[in-house]
């Protein structure tokens, strides 16, 4: 059976001829069938030249044009009007295709001769040797996963060789008389995607799927034409301007948009067309695999006044020895096997401020892990080993979520509660009757102007808070338990003192005395999130 249609028999001549690969050859010709890409390539090679052998024959067999209509005498004219240049060679004879029996084609796109239009990667590249050499990069990473999605990153001047390859096909067809359609060719990362994954989904014993959180990739380069992309900088300089985050201007999507915007004379002056074959294959560069993140919540209590949330660097130089974020991330990277973390809370408590109660909110992403699946079992004893490791923290609830849950967390920041006990030191001697009208007040409004302790990493500005509820318990002459419910976001220890003013009003302003804070703990943070855990 053929693998192309008679009307491509003669761009299959002109890629064969000039050094283009079997694949390469289906891509330029349209071909959409998947099977066709999967033959070995040598089996597609002897195809792919019977073909063009046997429709030699049918021309040259004189029985063939019986009964055929005669040639258009208008085509003929039109080719004529087009001078020598067009349609006629130097000696004024219609230009004719190579014979497939000269052996060009057999000679220029030979098994061991590299493409000169995806440089090896839909020939050796697709090859079993290959696809095993992956797959021992994927077991020997040991990822848990269930299927996977592959990835291909290719050297950017593929795509300025494959338009070489269509203006130089595009040429020879036009000098020959013939017509050249405008379909699209076949993308070579799907072309070879059709052919890898089948083989890797096989080996890996899990199919492929475009939604999976597990992804193969494989980074190819070839040094040997990495310059051919140059000229399209001075031709189209505006394609081409650094970025930060990349160690060359000439990436695939500004070589791509220069493609879009360079002439077609312009382009011939610089590159060869169609481009000659190169003396190496592409280079494997990376093998990479990469798992989903994976998201763990849960609720922390914190009972040390000497323990920051996250790590306490000042200038370089660490000020205590752990936080709350290592304490639980140092387990959970070590059972998820994870590359990194990102650790966040439902707000933040001071170093030497206790959370008591059910705990504040937390959410730890686990970036590129091992192991992503754990048993509700599994989890309770991860949970245990964090507890059983410190006397510092305790954490509850602790269980498997989705990104898009951890929004819950946030949401709405500003306009949760969160309930705190504070104790507090006048200097004026005071009675029960003094402090009895706090518990009256409600709803009390402040304002707050960023706290001279925080001004070095937060923006100068007023906020406006709500104090809900106050209940005052009395201690001593010099001393009284202030429990308050207030808005998210409220700083506690300025209202209590008044920050030299910049809190208003503020206890010390409501007591008309100097007050301030010994201790401080975050007795509620009322957030309904994440799911409470039966015990």
């Amino acid at each position: 059976m053929s693998p192309l249609p008679e009307k491509d028999r003669a761009i299959a001549q002109l890629l064969l001829g000039a050094g283009t690969c079997p694949r390469c050859v289906l891509r330029f010709c349209s071909v959409g069938s998947q099977l066709l890409y999967r033959q070995p390539r040598q089996d597609l090679m002897k195809d792919l030249q019977e073909f063009l052998k046997s429709s030699q024959a049918e021309e040259e067999d004189p029985a063939c044009l019986d009964g055929a209509d005669p040639p258009c005498k208008r085509i003929r004219l039109e080719q004529r009007e087009g001078g020598a240049a067009d349609g006629l060679n130097h000696n004024g004879a219609t230009p004719q295709l190579p014979s497939a029996g000269e052996g060009n084609a057999a000679t220029d796109s030979s098994p061991g001769k590299v493409c000169n239009v995806c440089l090896g990667v839909l020939q050796e590249f697709c090859e079993p040797d290959f696809v095993k050499k992956v797959c021992q990069k994927v077991n020997s990473a040991d990822y848990q996963f269930t299927s996977f999605v592959f990835s291909v990153s290719l050297p950017p001047q593929l795509s300025v060789r494959e338009r070489a390859a269509w203006l130089g096909m595009k040429q020879q067809m036009r000098n020959l008389g013939l017509p050249l359609a405008k379909d699209d060719i076949v993308q070579l990362k799907e072309a070879y995607k059709w052919i890898i994954h089948p083989q890797l989904s096989e080996e890996l014993g899990v199919p492929a799927d475009g939604k999976s959180l597990f992804e193969v990739s494989v980074v190819f380069a070839h040094p040997e034409t990495e310059e051919e992309c140059h000229f399209l900088a001075t031709a189209c300089p505006d394609c081409f301007k650094p970025a930060k985050n990349k160690q060359s201007v000439f990436t695939r999507m500004a070589v791509i948009k220069a493609l879009e915007k360079i002439k077609e004379e312009d382009f011939l002056k610089h590159f060869p067309c169609p481009p000659s074959s190169p003396k190496n294959l592409c280079d494997a560069l990376e093998i990479q695999c990469n798992n989903g993140a994976v998201f763990v919540a849960g609720r922390y209590n914190k009972y040390s006044r000497n323990l920051p949330q996250t790590p306490w660097i000042i200038d370089g130089e660490r000020k205590l020895e752990s936080s709350v974020e290592e304490l639980i991330s140092e387990h959970l990277m070590a059972e998820f096997k994870a590359d990194s973390f990102n650790f966040s809370s439902s707000g933040r408590e001071d170093v030497d401020v206790r959370t008591l109660g059910n705990g504040r909110p937390f959410a730890m992403e686990l970036v590129n892990p091992r192991r992503i699946h754990f048993t509700a079992q599994e989890m309770r004893r991860l949970q245990q080993a964090i507890n059983d490791s410190s006397d510092k923290i305790q954490v509850r609830d602790l269980q498997l979520v989705t990104r898009s849950a951890i929004g819950r967390m946030k949401e709405g920041e500003e306009e949760k509660t969160k309930t705190y006990s504070a104790l507090i030191w006048t200097d004026k001697a005071i009675q029960r009757e003094d402090i009895a009208f706090l518990d009256d007040i409600k709803e009390l409004k402040l304002e707050q102007k960023t706290p001279l302790r925080v001004l070095h990493r937060r923006p100068l500005a007023v906020r406006c808070r709500l104090i809900h509820t106050m209940a005052s318990e009395y201690i001593d002459e010099h001393h009284f338990r202030l429990r308050l419910k207030s808005q998210a976001g409220t700083y506690i220890k300025e209202f209590v003192h008044g920050d030299f003013g910049r809190t208003k009003p503020n206890i010390g302003s409501l007591l008309n005395r100097t007050a301030d804070i010994l201790e401080l703990d975050v007795e509620s943070v009322d957030v309904d999130w994440p799911p409470t855990l039966a015990e």
